[in-house]
């Protein structure tokens, strides 16, 4: 067996991953990032790639007035106050900071305008040009390059050595050929994703998704939960996940949620609502897979069009024909196969309400935004899981914490493998809580990790 040492070892090559190894090197740390797959993705590759940031100088700009403080609140009130208030804390007091680091090691960050995420107080996204999430990976690839990080591919975290407190010697990396390198470390970060590609897992955790149209990385299944369990590390939230309402139905592309909070609306195969579409698009992937066929169609014109245009998600879109347009109700009921009387009567009542301001048996107010007109467009849509969000509990440094609260003396960990900022379910999803928590965490484990190897070869 080869054999190799770094001060610090990072498990998972996704935003998280590439974010503890940038960290730790930043802080004086030899570091070795270690992926199972053939290149550095993650499902951050396949998001937008938006990072909410309170309080950043591109607010400032704008006259927009943010605060760590409410960034924290807009979380927890999202999840009912149902996770970790000390970490959201944490997360949120960082946030610009972790944002502003990134800017300097050439991640090129803006703040997405024109429109805010529900549940969101005001406008705080940052994202790459192009708003996608495997232009955030690449852009974090080349600062993680130019940072002299050792990068490893398609190399599996199989297991670790540790002593009887929990303390990680060495890992053992598993290569496809089945041949096996042991690397010791001062601290292991494990970054490996969540397991929503593992259908026994989400079956057991997240028996309502079981079935539905996945939208994750393939290599997101767990691995990480043998080893938990070796250690007795704490878990939480393990059937929190974040779906999406939106999947467009044979096309593996979402329709982003701007498309249903800028006054558009879902209708099932009967042209009927049958939610509240502003709520949020986690908990409306469970609500759409209710539907019959498990399919919706989603419906908006070309004002809230003109707001989706600024993603590469809606490019994909068109350029795949999963968008119909039409100039009429009438026309848009043929392209769809959507009942003409029952989609114009749903979409004549929308307007009311649009004008009226009162409520819809859903709960849902229409006045603040103008009311739908031609042209409309309109996708077919299912109700897909992206990722998971329960895992390791970790205190604010982001070390793993055992079931009786004692932290583990060197093993931290971020992204999808610790546990996430919503609560438990889907409903307690914000935007954005997977890579705040990607990005936050990855940074204070990485930060953290260099400090604890350090301190152990002086």
């Amino acid at each position: 067996m080869e054999t190799a040492e770094v001060d610090v070892l990072v498990a998972g090559g996704g935003a998280a991953g590439l974010v503890a190894a940038l960290a730790a090197a930043d802080a004086g740390a030899s570091v070795l990032l270690v992926e199972r797959d053939s290149r550095l993705a993650g499902t951050t590759a396949m998001s937008t790639g938006l990072i909410p940031a309170a309080g950043t100088p591109e607010q400032e700009a704008l006259g927009i007035v943010d605060t760590p403080d409410l960034l924290a609140r807009d979380i927890l009130a999202k999840s009912g106050g149902r996770t970790d208030t000390t970490i959201v804390g944490r997360l949120a007091r960082e946030s610009a900071a972790t944002v502003a680091w990134l800017q300097r090691h050439h991640v090129p960050l803006s703040l997405v305008t024109g429109f805010t995420y529900p549940g969101h107080s005001v406008m705080r996204m940052m994202g790459t040009p192009n708003r996608t999430g495997s232009e955030l990976v690449a852009a974090l690839a080349r600062a993680v390059e130019r940072a002299n990080v050792a990068i490893v591919t398609r190399a599996r975290l199989a297991e670790v050595e540790a002593g009887a407190d929990g303390r990680v010697t060495a890992a053992i990396l598993e290569r496809p050929d089945g041949a096996h390198e042991l690397v010791g470390c001062g601290a292991l970060v494990l970054a490996m994703g969540g397991f929503a590609s593992a259908a026994d897992l989400v079956a057991r955790y997240l028996p309502e998704m079981a079935g539905a149209a996945l939208h994750s990385h393939p290599g997101c299944r767990g691995d990480w939960l043998p080893l938990a369990e070796r250690l007795a590390a704490a878990l939480a939230d393990m059937d929190s996940y974040q779906g999406h309402g939106g999947l467009a139905a044979g096309h593996a592309v979402p329709i982003l949620w701007p498309s249903m909070t800028e006054g558009g609306v879902q209708v099932n195969r009967d042209g009927l609502r049958f939610h509240d579409e502003s709520r949020g698009y986690s908990e409306a992937a469970a609500a759409v897979n209710a539907q019959p066929g498990r399919v919706a169609w989603s419906i908006w014109d070309g004002r809230i069009q003109a707001v989706l245009d600024q993603f590469d998600d809606t490019r994909d879109a068109i350029a795949a024909g999963a968008i119909v347009s039409a100039e009429s109700v009438a026309e848009l009921a043929r392209r769809t196969g959507l009942p003409e009387a029952a989609l114009a009567a749903t979409l004549t009542e929308v307007e009311r309400l649009t004008r009226s301001g009162a409520p819809c048996p859903f709960g849902r107010r229409f006045a603040s935004r103008p009311v739908l007109a031609p042209p409309f467009h309109a996708a077919r849509v299912t109700g897909a899981l992206f990722h998971t969000q329960g895992g390791m509990v970790v205190d604010a440094e982001a070390r793993v914490l055992r079931r009786d609260g004692r932290p583990l003396p060197n093993l931290f960990a971020a992204g999808g493998t610790a546990r996430g900022l919503s609560g438990p379910g889907a409903s307690g999803y914000i935007a954005g809580n997977g890579l705040l928590a990607a990005t936050g965490l990855g940074r204070l484990a990485g930060v953290a990790a260099a400090r604890l190897a350090g301190q152990q070869t002086r």
